[in-house]
This record gives structure tokens, C-alpha cells and sequence, in this order.
């Protein structure tokens, strides 16, 4: 067996170059290796996994996206899509076509086969290695921001359970309801990506059952006769916008969960495993929430959806958000570990990873015991597609250019390395970057903010729209300034 890398993720670090395919006979062996064992610490971070540890095989990452995306959140975009003026149908075709999303997440995972390494880290080709670290930065907020929301909705939802078996403790009830929500979360992250990939499918199986007879006792009964009460376009628009973003928040991650399959693990393979199980489970549940807000006010989609529900049935869907809250924050918390890796962060992997544990709990804690800042956060992290959709744009016309081939030294080489490009950053990509970012701003309509061009587009918000220009924008000009980076 080759010597391991260190698990580090400082520039300097040593990886051997991974830029064609292999013979099968060389590509991993489908063993785990006792580096990425299920309830042993992974030794692995953002170095690249040498071809000898490979293992695996496409059809877990049906699992991971099967599982990670059965989250209440999609019950309630789902009703937000109704919300919005659409009537069943219009909104249920909405949330198809958002799930189709996940077929271009799952393919991004190539990327991972082909280099061993992170997302954030082979971002560097498409923006140079100090063009990527703002990203990295922001995508680590999102990452930690994401995962207080979902500790706290697990948090509150496990409290109720514990009411509906008569502990009524307070505080000192909603502290032992977070704690047991952190713990699951954190466990599972820490030890690494084995242990990830098998709490993700068997924590699928059992949610799949239960969201599943959550389908049965909300769909029976829905108005699908309801006329949609004049969306237009800003009631599409925002549709669009919502199903749409929980795929493309995944855009940093594919990678990180696809570096150990064996290099001869086809784009075929990945693509359809992958994004079948995003598809499925987000598709399900967004209908859930479609279909419930034809029957009942939705402003608190918990509570209105538990309207719905026979009473032996609610501690049940309580346990359902729990469970849906862990999986989907363990995913984002592992991959926040990597992020700071690529950050410089000169530690372990699973040293990292109890930073990004720590602001978690922080921010949880104070979420439910100091301030309400759930809904504020929240519309601050939808406020930053405007920065990830330009950059998931670059990201992915970049690897189509490149037909995904990197040289994975260089990656990890720093200023010494072909993707220092000048000083640091790429010009073809920063530039693409911000013309994007340009764009989602001026046609952005949130909260906290509202651009320009909304109001002449008739309140449409076209904020994904500028993943499509920055990925554009980089095409022309990668193609005329760094040719020999395009073959």
C-alpha cells in the first residue's frame, strides 16, 4: 500500500498528479481501507485519496442524496410554491424541474473521481488559488448558517416530541433536546465519511418509511382543482428561486463525497445514481408541502402540517423532522471541515471539523435560548445565491471546458503550482464571478435586498439566471485568454 498523505490542508502539501483514467486492475479494490472505516476517525481530509484506498461504488451516493435530502425544508418550499399564487399543478411541476437540479450537482462529482480531492479545492483552476479563498469563506458561512437552522428546527421538533410524552422541563428540556441533536450530528461528521455514507443510507431507510406515510395521510384530499391566483412573473420567479436553491447550495460538495470511488467509476454511473436519490426524496417531499398548502395555512409549516395528521401519527412526524434536520446537517458540518482545510486551517480534518461544531452550537444556543434570529439568518443565507449561483456557473463551465481533467499536484502546489495564474487569481474566472454576481444583484428580489431590475422585469427575480451568465462569460473568455488551461 502507497504511504498515506497527511491530512493537512496547507499549500505545500505532496499529491501525485491524477489526470487520465487507469486500468481497473489499479483504480481500488472496493474494500474500505482502515483510513475510511464506518465508526473509525478518517484519517483523510482535502489530500488527495491515493488509487490503492479507493473504494466503493456509484450506487452509494444514491443513498447520500437520498437521505440528506429527506428534510422537512422541502415540505416547506413546496408550500411557499403555493404561497406564491401556484395552483397544485403549476407548483408541482415546479418542484420536478427543480429536482432535475440534482442531475448536474451528481455530475459535478467527476471531478472528485478524477482528482481524489475536495469541491472547494479544485475550484483553484477556475479562480486561482487566492481568487477561490472568498468563496471559501462564504461557503463555509453558508455551510455552519444551514446547519444552526436545521440543529434548531431538530432541536424544537424533538422538544415537542418530548412534551407529547409528558417531560415538560423548560429550559432544562430544550437543552437536553439540542444536545441529543448535536450529538448525532457531530458523531457522525467527526468520524468521518464511512461512517457518513452509512448513516446516511440506514437513517434513509427508516425516514423513507415514514415520510412516505406522511405522503399517504396529506396527499388524499388535495384541492388539485384550485385555480392559481395569478402568480405572474414574480410569483414563477420566486418559485423558481426556491426549488432551485437547496440543489445549488450543494454545488461546493459533490466532490467531497466521490474522492474515494475507483477512477474507473463512470459519469454515467454517478450522474444517474446521485441525482436520483436528490430527485426522489426532494421531489416527494416538495409535493408533501404543495399538497398540504392546498388543505391549510402553511405559515408555520410544522404546526400546519400537523393539522393534517391523525393524532397517533404526530410524534411520529416530529421524529421525521428530527431525523430529516441530522441527516442534512451532517453532510453540510463534514464538508465544512474540508472547507476549512482548503482555508488553511493547519489541522486535521477531524480537528477542524469541532470548530465548525462549536459556532454551531453557539449559534444554536443562541437561536433558542437568547434571540430569535432564525428568520433573519435565513434571509441572510438566500441573500447569498447571489454570490453562488455566478460561482456554481464558473465552476461548472470551467470543468465542461477542461472535460474534467486537473493536474492534481498543481492543485495542491500553492504559488509554485500552474493554477497560481497571476498573483494568485485567474482573470477569466474572477471577472466571469463578478459579471455574474453582477447581474443576480441587479435582478435579485429578497428581503434584504431588492435590485434594480426587478421592477422593470414585472417582479421577476432572476437571480439563478446569473450562474448562467458567469458561466457564459468565463466559456468566451477562458477560451481566448488561457487556451492551453481548455484542451
Amino acid at each position: 500500500m502507497a504511504q498515506r498523505q497527511p491530512d493537512t490542508g496547507r499549500a505545500g502539501d505532496t499529491a501525485t498528479e491524477a489526470t487520465g483514467p487507469l486500468d481497473a486492475a489499479t483504480a481500488g479494490s472496493g474494500a474500505p481501507p482502515p483510513g475510511d472505516e464506518v465508526f473509525r476517525v478518517e484519517t483523510h481530509g482535502i489530500d488527495p485519496i491515493p488509487d490503492d484506498e479507493r473504494h466503493g461504488s456509484a450506487k452509494d451516493l444514491f443513498w447520500l442524496w437520498f437521505g440528506s435530502n429527506l428534510t422537512f425544508t422541502y415540505v416547506i418550499n413546496g408550500a411557499l410554491a403555493v404561497s406564491f399564487g401556484l395552483s397544485f399543478w403549476q407548483a408541482t411541476a415546479v418542484v420536478v424541474l427543480g429536482g432535475l437540479a440534482f442531475f448536474a450537482i451528481s455530475a459535478a462529482g467527476l471531478s472528485g473521481i478524477r482528482t481524489g480531492t475536495a469541491t472547494l479545492v479544485i475550484s483553484r483552476a477556475a479562480f486561482g488559488v487566492r481568487g477561490n479563498w472568498p468563496a471559501g469563506v462564504l461557503n463555509w458561512v453558508v455551510s455552519i448558517g444551514y446547519t444552526i437552522v436545521n440543529t434548531v428546527v431538530g432541536t424544537l421538533a424533538l422538544e415537542a416530541f418530548f412534551a407529547d410524552l409528558g417531560w415538560h422541563g423548560g429550559d432544562l428540556t430544550r437543552a437536553l433536546a439540542l444536545l441529543v441533536t448535536l450529538a448525532l450530528t457531530f458523531a457522525v461528521a467527526m468520524w468521518g465519511h464511512a461512517t457518513v455514507q452509512f448513516a446516511e443510507r440506514w437513517m434513509a431507510y427508516i425516514l423513507a418509511v415514514g415520510f412516505a406515510a406522511l405522503l399517504v395521510l396529506v396527499v388524499p384530499g388535495t384541492d388539485t382543482l384550485a385555480p392559481a391566483s395569478g402568480p405572474g412573473a414574480a410569483g414563477w420567479s420566486l418559485a423558481f428561486v426556491v426549488m432551485l436553491a437547496g440543489p445549488f447550495s450543494y454545488l461546493p460538495m459533490p466532490a467531497d463525497y466521490t474522492r474515494y470511488l475507483p477512477r474507473t467509476t463512470s459519469l454515467r454511473a454517478i450522474t444517474w445514481s446521485g441525482a436520483l436519490g436528490g430527485f426522489l426524496s426532494s421531489v416527494a417531499l416538495g409535493v408533501i408541502g404543495v399538497a398540504a398548502a392546498t388543505r391549510t395555512d402553511m405559515t408555520d409549516a410544522v404546526a400546519g402540517t400537523e393539522r393534517l395528521l391523525p393524532g397517533w401519527f404526530q410524534p411520529v412526524f416530529l421524529a421525521l423532522v428530527l431525523g430529516g434536520s441530522v441527516t442534512n446537517s451532517i453532510i453540510t458540518l463534514y464538508s465544512s471541515s474540508l472547507n476549512l482545510q482548503v482555508l488553511g486551517i493547519p489541522w486535521t480534518r477531524s480537528k477542524a471539523i469541532v470548530i465548525s461544531a462549536a459556532v454551531t452550537a453557539l449559534g444554536s444556543l443562541g437561536a433558542l435560548f437568547l434571540t430569535d434570529f432564525t428568520d433573519s439568518l435565513l434571509s441572510f443565507l438566500s441573500l447569498l445565491i447571489i454570490v453562488f449561483a455566478p460561482w456554481g456557473g464558473v465552476f461548472l463551465a470551467d470543468m465542461l471546458l477542461r472535460r474534467c481533467r486537473y493536474d492534481t499536484a498543481a492543485l495542491h502546489a500553492g504559488r509554485d503550482g500552474a493554477y497560481w495564474y497571476r498573483s494568485g487569481y485567474r482573470p477569466a474566472g474572477v471577472t466571469a464571478l463578478l459579471a455574474g454576481m453582477t447581474f443576480a444583484a441587479l435582478t435579485c428580489d429578497s428581503e434584504l435586498w431588492t435590485g434594480p431590475l426587478v421592477a422593470p422585469l414585472g417582479g421577476a427575480d432572476l437571480t439563478l439566471a446569473g450562474s448562467l451568465v458567469a458561466g457564459l462569460v468565463h466559456w468566451a473568455l477562458a477560451r481566448r485568454t488561457d487556451p492551453a488551461a481548455t484542451p
